[in-house]
């Protein structure tokens, strides 16, 4: 997986005369031209798209490359009445296939022509003398008026990019396609070749990106129409066209990264208390439920697959968005977005699937979600899908049901009791919804069932400090076991749900590793 880039990468680029396109002749183009070539390019064999990069490029340090700027007197749309500015990236570093870049215009594409004029080379130590006339971009990134320093949107490496909301902050990215992940074999990353960048009609809010996608296994066609805002938004369509039979085939794949957090410590040796871009996968099922699972960094590679039948929504948030609980003043992971995912149509059978992969490194990306289309992914298949995204910080949710705010789990027991058993201590907060105007009498109770072991100890009391209600409960794993064991909970009244549902995962440690921590004076 791509490693998580630090986020002062944005300032690489600053902000804002006209990028020249190639003097070749422009060709027409469309969506269905685009879906044309995707279609074609699936019936032919696969060509790798390495393409003959230079030594110095290859061999970049991080700060070589930061050193590389595009020179902003030829961002694209400049002398136009345009709101949109587009900034195009250098090869080098992790982004070393070359990719083309086209301007769409009037039905009229025309190649960007790479040239070393446009960027300036400043301490990178790289000659642009010695470098190919033809030697293509890595990708490239939006800017939106009146900010014309800060991007709003970048395409960058494989089939990855990523957008801000209203906090202008880089979090977790999507992709265009995920192809075998967390199978016995090396996943495989589909790759935006070409992008054909539509010039912004006079006053839009709306740009469109257009981008081919070429794997060993699929082809596909995308169009992206990006809205920035509080939340930014894109209608993303895409028509795939795969090779070959593919195993597991990642729709609207996202990725982010987990390390340490209020629920999960294991890797918690870091003096920030929270190291997360995202912290949980949240779902809304084709029947309405409501989902909450916490994220977790697991000690062994760990995969999970909700069955669902037409989705009506998944994302990966970040819900906490308290500076003090993370203590960074460098990457800010309580300003990151999360990204929210909208099927339009019906997807039919299927599953939002959950991988997530131990690490030990805040800058490597361990967390993966997508849907997985329940049937046979075969070639001289057109396979249609429609999405939208929101990325930024509002978290969704019905306004008639309280949502999780916070997860803890720590060793479980009595209070000044003496411990006989290992057991686990979770502790569980839900706000909002009905729980701020509930009435004294009422009886609030939490559905709790887990897949195995013993749950003891309940608790669920009025939480004033956050509006809502604490659940606390004990679950003693059984004798030995370390195989993971699913946890279901949610609030109700009677018959009344009063919350979405949360879910957990939970591996019980080894034996030896189950201390219990009893006061010598406890007897």
């Amino acid at each position: 997986m791509l490693p998580t880039l630090p986020d002062d990468e944005a300032a690489m680029f600053l902000g804002p005369k006209t990028v020249r396109a190639a003097s070749s002749a422009s060709e027409p183009f469309d969506y269905a031209i685009l879906k044309g070539k995707a279609r074609a390019l699936a019936q032919t064999s696969y060509i790798d798209h390495k393409g003959a990069v230079p030594k110095a490029v290859k061999k970049m340090t991080w700060d070589q490359y930061q050193a590389i700027r595009f020179n902003t007197d030829h961002s694209l749309w400049r002398k136009t009445d345009s709101k949109f500015r587009a900034h195009l990236s250098h090869l080098g570093l992790y982004f070393l296939q070359p990719i083309s870049i086209h301007e769409l215009k009037d039905g009229k594409a025309q190649k960007i022509e790479y040239s070393p004029k446009l960027f300036d080379y400043g301490k990178s130590k790289i000659n642009p003398g010695k470098l190919p006339a033809d030697l293509g971009f890595a990708g490239f990134r939006l800017q939106f008026s009146p900010d014309w320093i800060r991007d709003v949107v970048a395409f960058l490496g494989a089939s990855y990019f990523r957008a801000v909301g209203k906090e202008m902050q880089y979090g977790l990215s999507a992709r265009g396609l995920a192809v075998d992940t967390a199978l016995p074999r090396p996943e495989e990353f589909p790759t935006f070749t070409s992008f054909w960048l539509q010039r912004p009609d006079p006053g839009s809010n709306t740009a469109t990106v257009y981008a081919l996608l070429d794997s060993p296994s699929i082809t596909g066609a995308y169009r992206f129409d990006i809205t920035p805002g509080d939340t930014l938004t894109m209608r993303v369509d895409a028509a795939l066209y795969p090779r070959k039979s593919i195993e597991r085939l990642g729709i609207a794949p996202l990725t982010s990264m987990y390390m340490v957090g209020e629920n999960d410590r294991r890797t918690g040796y870091d003096w920030r208390p929270e190291i997360h871009d995202s912290d949980g996968l949240a779902m809304q099922t084709g029947s309405g439920e409501w989902i909450w699972r916490p994220l977790n960094n697991p000690r062994i590679l760990r995969f999970n697959g909700y069955m669902d039948e037409n989705p009506k929504a998944f994302g990966l948030l970040q819900r906490d968005l308290n500076f003090d609980h993370y203590q960074d003043d460098g990457v800010y992971y309580d300003k990151r977005p999360g990204l929210w995912v909208v099927p339009r149509g019906d997807w039919g059978k299927g599953s939002v699937q959950l991988v997530e992969i131990p690490t030990l490194d805040e800058t490597f990306d361990n967390i993966v979600a997508f849907w997985h289309p329940d049937k046979d992914i075969e070639p001289g298949q057109e396979l249609l899908y429609s999405y939208d995204l929101f990325w930024g910080t509002a978290s969704p949710g019905p306004q008639e049901l309280a949502h999780v705010v916070d997860t803890f789990t720590g060793l479980g027991g009595a209070v000044g009791k003496r411990r006989t058993e290992y057991s686990k201590r979770f502790v569980v907060d839900f706000s909002g919804g009905p729980l701020g105007q509930i009435g004294r009498d009422a009886e609030v109770t939490a559905s709790i069932t887990a897949a195995a072991g013993k749950i003891e100890l309940v608790r669920v009391e009025p939480l004033h400090s956050v509006n809502g209600y604490r659940v606390r409960f004990d679950l003693v794993p059984p004798d030995r076991t370390e195989t993971p064991i699913n946890l279901r909970l949610f609030l109700k009244s009677g018959k009344q749900t009063l919350s979405e549902t949360w879910l957990y995962q939970w591996t019980p440690p080894p034996a030896e590793e189950r201390q219990l921590h009893n006061a010598g004076h406890l007897y």
